[in-house]
C-alpha cells in the first residue's frame, strides 16, 4: 500500500469515529435533559375561575365527566369567544 492510501483510509476512519462519538454524546445529552412539564393554568390570587380550571385540568380525563368542570370550561369558552360566537349562530 502506498502512503497516500494509508493516509486516506486513516482520515476516513477518523471521520467515522468522530461522527460515532458525536452521535453517542448527543443521545446521552438528550437523555440527561428531561422535557419540561406542560404548562398549566396559573391561578391568580382571588381568581377562583382559574383555580377551578387548573383543578379540572389536573383531573385529566375525569374532568370531562365532572359537571362543575364542564360548566367552568363552558364559561371560559364564552368569555374567550365573547359575542363573536353568539353572532355566528
Amino acid at each position: 500500500m502506498t502512503l497516500s492510501l494509508v493516509i486516506r483510509v486513516a482520515a476516513v476512519a477518523f471521520a467515522l469515529l468522530a461522527l460515532t462519538i458525536a452521535g453517542f454524546e448527543r443521545d446521552r445529552g438528550a437523555r440527561r435533559m428531561p422535557h419540561p412539564p406542560p404548562p398549566t393554568a396559573q391561578a391568580r390570587p382571588g381568581d377562583s375561575e382559574a383555580a377551578t380550571l387548573a383543578r379540572c385540568q389536573a383531573l385529566g380525563e375525569a374532568g370531562a365527566r365532572d359537571e362543575s368542570c364542564l360548566a367552568a370550561w363552558a364559561r371560559n369558552r364564552q368569555r374567550f369567544l365573547g359575542a363573536a360566537r353568539d353572532e355566528a349562530r
